[in-house]
């Protein structure tokens, strides 16, 4: 997982209150899979920004693929965060799921 994908996706997942609370992000796949765009923006950048890369980079895993640097990683940074925007309600592993999903032809595989 590169550096420019994490500070993109950091930034794209940056919650709209100023009052967000301080929680620690989920210890395990089980419980960071049923948090909400909503929940997940709740949180302190931190706890935020440790979820949902611990969410792409299991979901980059599963898929064979890996999270590049540059413009891909990006890419797949706007597409979380445009998902988010249209679904608040929706579960962010399935968002970050789909946006791989969708890039995955694109992207280079894991070795």
């Amino acid at each position: 997982m590169t550096s420019r994908f994490l500070v993109a996706l950091g930034a794209a997942l940056v919650g709209l209150s100023a009052s967000a609370q301080a929680q620690m992000p989920p210890l395990n796949f089980d419980q960071a899979a049923y948090i909400t765009c909503k929940e997940a923006h709740a949180m302190n950048p931190e706890a935020r920004k440790a979820l949902a890369v611990f969410l792409a980079e299991h979901s980059a895993r599963v898929r064979g693929v890996v999270i590049p640097d540059g413009e891909q990683g990006s890419q797949l940074a706007h597409l979380v965060r445009g998902g988010c925007t249209l679904s608040p309600d929706a579960y962010l592993f399935t968002v970050v799921d789909r946006a791989i999903l969708a890039e995955s032809s694109k992207l280079p595989k894991r070795r």
